[in-house]
């Protein structure tokens, strides 16, 4: 008889060849373009093909963009524009009006997802939310990040991931920084883009991010 210990899936193992096909031609078929590269320096360097110099980018806190080390070249390089800058600088008191709309409809916006069903759906879990809009409406262009380790059968599954992988993983890097935990407190399912071309996936083969 399997015991739970042999039937729990690894969340942080690279998907086979088979699903990875599967989910770009699902992504494909959602209107949603998909560029599968091997590595995470691969995706970087299709990610900043993607993205015009002078373009204005944001992005809310990713361990797959920091790790690719895209956050400290759009905050750092001085061949963007960045929000975070110009909000950050902000009174949220009284330019609290001003500071929303920034961060809410962005000419890019970049990031990544805590799943992707073998059926093309985009799974993002978030405390915040603050990338949930940008995602599903407010940004001109969505580029994302995706190590294959995303993978998941379906929606059941990827609920399992991000509760039993990425929020404790979440959680635990908070408190070590900050002091405080997180929790899921909004969700975004993206099934297609009804703009063809206004969302790119780049989907890693091997895993990066959480």
């Amino acid at each position: 008889m399997a015991t739970e210990t042999t039937t729990k899936p690894d969340f942080a193992a690279a998907a086979s060849e088979q699903a990875i096909d599967a989910v770009a031609a699902a992504l494909t078929a959602n209107n949603i373009e998909a560029i599968v590269v091997d590595t995470g320096e691969e995706a970087r360097e299709r990610v900043l093909a993607l993205v015009p110099e002078g373009a204005e980018v944001h992005w809310a806190k990713s361990k797959t963009l920091d790790d690719l080390g895209l956050s400290d070249t759009f905050l750092q390089s001085g061949n963007y524009d960045p929000i975070r800058p110009r909000y950050m600088a902000m009174d949220r008191a009284t330019q609290g009006r001003e500071i929303r709309k920034l961060m809410a409809a962005p000419d890019v916006m970049l990031g990544s997802v805590q799943a992707v069903t073998l059926a093309g759906a985009l799974v993002t879990a978030s405390y915040s939310g603050s990338q949930i809009g940008p995602y599903a409406a407010g940004a001109g262009r969505v580029i994302l990040v995706v190590g294959s380790q995303k993978i998941v059968p379906d929606l059941d599954a990827a609920m399992r991931r991000v509760n039993e992988h990425v929020t404790p993983y979440e959680d635990e890097r908070l408190r070590e920084q900050l002091g405080v935990g997180t929790r899921l407190a909004k969700l975004l399912v993206t099934f297609l883009d009804l703009r063809p071309g206004r969302t790119t996936v780049v989907l890693v083969r091997e895993p990066v991010g959480v």
